[in-house]
């Protein structure tokens, strides 16, 4: 059965990636997922871009688990030397642009659902939901679809995790940062100039730290990755602009990170939004031991995904390598599915 569900998923996966589908453009993907549903016998729903289908006895009153994952990819980067969409399998790896972040994960996950369709009087409910803009955290992906759907009790948000346990992500907040001057002809003197003031604001944020550090993600992470000032050779500028990126931890809300910052901080700084918080599940949570009694390691990721836009319990879990994603001549192992599909299957075993 587990051979019948890797093919399938494989020849799936290889028709994702011929269709380009960036952020907001996924039409093509999402007219695809609907015939595997409909070849499969599983009736589905579509909202905008994302489809998603109800388990055969979805029953109102019994805790609901969501299986999900998304089809929209970034743009390839100028590194490639392979065509992003021509998936081909050199020396057991299946090469493609959203090979593995996160196709690998979307399939696999309807190759589960699809094994457990028609399992008689499960314990959870089951949706599986294949979402559109995540990589650009639009406004048409998982968080528009949260209100449509029944209430979420537990999700399982596939993404390339190497089939580890991740139960805790990191949030994110991004700044727009003002150091404020006097602007001036640059030949005379100018004892404000905001760019003269900016080593002394980038040495703060490069100092600063957050006391709360987690047992699961580490520390608050911030970073400065943008700086620009002045558009004339022979003009001070009335200011200069950073962008500032904080990945946070599950001791702080992305609304106290701001409030710290803002008071703190030697420049202004507005953030551009606080929707992106962390997310985890407990250690003890029903889930994770079961993953735990599967040889799987729990570990806290640093990376974003649609988790965040989850208020349930949710664990990040998938086949592929975090490492890969968005890199030049992207890939996943052939073996990594189908060992994702054995997994995912066997965890559900364990809860349902």
């Amino acid at each position: 059965m587990n051979e019948i569900l890797t093919q399938e998923a494989l020849a799936l996966l290889k028709d994702l990636i011929s269709i380009q589908s960036f952020s907001s453009e996924e039409q093509g993907t999402a007219k695809r997922i609907e015939s595997w549903f409909t070849d499969h016998d599983i009736p589905f729903m579509r909202e905008n871009n994302n489809v998603y289908a109800f388990n055969s006895s979805f029953e109102k009153g019994k805790p609901t688990l969501l299986l999900n994952s998304h089809h929209d990819t970034v743009k390839p980067n100028s590194a490639y030397t392979k065509e992003p969409y021509f998936p081909h399998i050199e020396d057991g790896k299946l090469f493609g642009l959203g090979s593995n972040d996160a196709g690998g994960a979307l399939v696999s996950l309807l190759a589960l659902f699809s094994h457990y369709y028609e399992h008689p009087n499960p314990k959870y409910n089951l949706i599986i939901a294949a979402t559109a803009e995540e990589e650009s955290s639009g406004p048409l992906g998982l968080n528009s679809l949260l209100k449509t759907l029944p209430d979420i009790d537990l999700a399982i948000v596939g993404e390339p995790t190497l089939m580890q346990l991740a139960v805790a992500e990191k949030g994110l907040v991004v700044f727009d940062g003002v150091v404020s001057g006097t602007a001036s002809h640059a030949a005379h003197p100018n004892d404000d100039n905001p760019i003269m003031k900016l080593p002394q604001v980038l040495e703060w944020f490069n100092n600063f730290k957050f006391e709360k550090k987690s047992e699961a993600l580490g520390p608050v992470k911030m970073t400065v990755t943008q700086v620009s000032a002045g558009k004339q050779h022979n003009v001070v500028p009335a200011e200069a602009h950073l962008i500032i990126d904080v990945r946070v931890n599950d001791c702080y809300s992305n609304m106290d990170v701001v409030a710290l910052l803002q008071k703190e901080a030697p420049c202004a700084l507005t953030p551009r939004s606080t929707n992106l918080n962390s997310s985890s599940i407990p250690i003890d949570h029903e889930l994770v031991q079961a993953g735990i009694g599967l040889g799987r390691t729990p570990y806290g990721s640093p990376t974003l995904s649609d988790q965040a836009k989850l208020s349930c319990p949710s664990l990040k879990l998938g086949p592929g390598d975090s490492t890969r994603s968005h890199t030049a001549n992207e890939y996943i192992h052939v073996s990594e599915i189908e060992e994702g599909i054995t997994i995912y299957i066997n965890l559900l075993n364990e809860i349902l």
